[in-house]
């Protein structure tokens, strides 16, 4: 095995700054050079040519090595644009070769990072379980029958084997989020608006939020750093501001689901009330609360108007060649159609109740912690029954964009079946990095597995205090 395999963001840069150009360019061919075409969780390798054009651009910067992420790897998901990388969006159809890098991939390339694939994903991000792409269904890296979860299926996979320190993802529904449980992986789903979304294949472009798996908060939060910077030529960027929440004080009050779905799963429920435990035990009030309104506005994201965002992505595709796409993707947006325009002001404004509704129920509270997931289904049993299984997993996602919140899944533990559980905490906009701080003090000194189907390693979650 390479031993740059599950490797940190310290400890590839610790290598690569130890060592000559030469060598550090060579450690992230060899890297490379363990990925299979065969393997579903990419869609594209880099060539050992892309590579070195790469390191030589980074080279070309003044004091290289001390950059912040110099000769770091990293896995784009293949909605985020890199030139000299095809996009797909895991359609071929809809192929086409940019000529210009996404924002977020310049900002991270600036920084000193290498861009070494594109990874797998449902289909034009529409789903919660990576089944639904003609590139292959990607499993969860802890159990090859069970999904890895979606949209962002391979770059949550490619992070839990320790192919790359950290990736980017994207998260409408939830993209960000379900997969960082099921691989057992930290999940960043900023602010709307916090990372560009330049160069970036919308799904639903006022949702949309790029997003990053990481092996730790550290490492999240490194990201989160570099890459949360206003964008202009993007209308829906938002400058953060000056001064951010570092955190919610000693005691931060967060409300629980009274009543959680599971949905007639009988092992997440027994981890979802030790992670409650937990979560007391670092000095976090947690108050059951009925969530009708949380669910209510998330529900509206597929039962509404806002398929028709996703339909002016494809309009020309869906149109001209709909039997070019995957037949589940096809039915949801298709959708679209069944809506007027007076349909769309009453479903908006019914969107702009239940968040109102939120804020005043919820105004004493910091946010709220839930599972990020209900359900861990098995990949037959998702394309036995796509729609509604995917349906179920968005239960505690779909609501947190349409309410404009920060996210962040973290890991909780193992079911019997050897698939992680995953809590996600919520906040409200900007406050991410009070979210980081619940999570450093509730995983502070735990260890989790990290590794690829049949062997797993020891990876320390907390690292360093965020």
């Amino acid at each position: 095995m390479v031993e740059t395999i599950g490797w940190t963001i310290p400890q590839w840069l610790e290598a690569q700054r130890a060592s000559s150009s030469e060598e550090g360019l060579a450690r992230i061919i060899a890297q490379v050079a363990t990925f299979s075409k065969d393997d579903v969780a990419f869609i594209t390798i880099a060539s050992e040519d892309f590579l070195k054009t790469q390191w030589e651009q980074i080279q070309a910067i003044p004091n290289a090595k001390e950059l912040p992420l110099y000769g770091v790897p990293f896995a784009p998901k293949d909605n985020i644009d890199v030139a000299g990388l095809p996009t797909t969006v895991a359609c071929p159809a809809f192929k086409y070769n940019p000529t210009k890098d996404a924002v977020i991939i310049q900002m991270l390339k600036a920084a000193g990072a290498i861009p070494i694939c594109k990874t797998n994903l449902d289909q034009f991000a529409t789903g919660l379980v990576g089944t639904r792409s003609p590139y292959g269904a990607v499993p969860s890296a802890f159990n090859s029958e069970y999904c890895s979860g979606g949209s962002s299926s391979g770059s949550s996979n490619i992070v839990a084997r320790g192919l790359a320190p950290f990736s980017l993802g994207t998260d409408t529904a939830g993209s960000g989020r379900v997969p960082a449980m099921h691989n057992n992986l930290i999940g960043l789903k900023p602010s709307r608006g916090a990372f560009s979304a330049t160069g970036v294949v919308p799904a639903c472009r006022e949702l949309d939020c790029v997003s990053v798996f990481a092996q730790n908060l550290p490492d999240a939060k490194t990201v989160f750093d570099l890459a949360a910077k206003y964008d202009p030529a993007d209308s829906y960027s938002c400058a953060l501001p000056n001064i951010m929440l570092p955190s919610f004080g000693a005691k931060p009050k967060l409300a629980i689901p009274d009543v959680p779905q599971w949905f007639d799963d009988t092992e997440n429920a027994p981890l979802w009330e030790k992670a409650v435990e937990e979560f007391k035990a670092a000095g976090v009030e947690l108050i059951p609360s009925d969530f009708t309104p949380m669910y209510k506005l998330g529900a509206c994201l597929y039962e509404g108007p806002w398929v028709a965002e996703r339909y002016t992505v494809v309009r020309k595709l869906i149109e001209s060649d709909p039997d070019a796409m995957d037949p589940t993707v096809r039915t949801i947006i298709q959708l679209a159609n069944k809506f007027s325009a007076a349909d769309q002001f009453d479903w908006e404004h019914l969107r702009r109740d239940l968040v109102r509704e939120i804020e005043t129920k919820f105004a004493d509270f910091d946010g709220f912690l839930v599972p990020t997931a209900p359900l861990s289904p098995k990949i037959k049993d998702v394309q036995a029954d796509p729609i509604k299984l995917n349906s179920k997993q968005g239960t505690y996602t779909n609501f947190v964009n349409f309410a404009d919140m920060a996210a962040l899944a973290i890991p909780a533990g193992f079911r019997q079946d050897s698939m992680p559980f995953g809590v996600t905490i919520v906040g409200r906009k900007h406050t991410d990095y009070a979210l980081l701080d619940i999570a450093q003090k509730v995983l502070s000194g735990k260890e989790r597995l990290l590794g690829n189907l049949g062997k797993k390693s020891v990876v320390n979650v907390t690292d360093v205090v965020v």
